[in-house]
């Protein structure tokens, strides 16, 4: 009887080990899943030092040499060049890796952009001279976009997620510059309404 008793008490240890390194073992498996998951969430995210987008500015001579021109041709072709140049110089930073010098380029390229949109924002869209110069515009915006692309696949980064903005930002500025040819004052109608 004495030895049933040993019998049971050691297999009741036995059990009583086995639970005990069963709730470690699970305790040890929730531990890892937790510590995985949270550095997974974490890598996610993206780097931690993220860039700030940089200024969009147009330079004092950049201002003044659009500010001197009315004529809507011209101060379209200046704007182009002027943007044209922001981004040559950026290209001419990136394979030197200048990234901080192509960032600022970056931002007076959006500068001007912003400005030239502004520009014509405030001419009178039923005039056909200003119609002309959106297009004029939105071909040549559609040059600098692979250039663009181009730039965003050498940088690090930390610049690449203002680089995709500075992307969508031109193909909306390209479809907003195609929006004043469709607008309902583009075709002239007859007496009644009719072409």
């Amino acid at each position: 009887m004495k030895s049933e008793k040993l019998k049971v008490k050691a297999a009741f240890h036995h059990w009583t080990f086995c639970r005990l390194i069963g709730y470690l073992a699970f305790g040890f498996s929730l531990f890892t899943i937790h510590f995985s998951l949270s550095t997974h969430v974490a890598a996610q995210d993206g780097p931690a030092d993220l860039a700030p987008p940089p200024l969009r500015t147009v330079t004092k001579q950049e201002k003044a040499q659009l500010n001197e021109i009315s004529d809507l041709k011209i101060h379209t072709k200046l704007a182009l060049e002027l943007m044209n140049s922001r981004l040559s110089q950026a290209e001419h930073l990136t394979s030197t890796s200048d990234f901080d010098g192509v960032f600022y380029q970056l931002g007076g390229f959006h500068g001007l952009l912003d400005n030239t949109l502004n520009f014509l924002g405030t001419q009178d869209s039923k005039n056909g001279k200003v119609l002309d110069n959106y297009k004029r515009l939105e071909i040549g915006l559609r040059a600098f976009g692979p250039r663009l692309e181009a730039i965003r696949r050498e940088l690090p980064l930390r610049y690449e997620d203002y680089v995709h903005k500075l992307l969508q930002y031109v193909r909306d500025s390209r479809a907003k510059a195609v929006e004043p040819m469709f607008g309902d004052s583009v075709v002239p109608t007859g007496k009644h309404g009719f072409l």
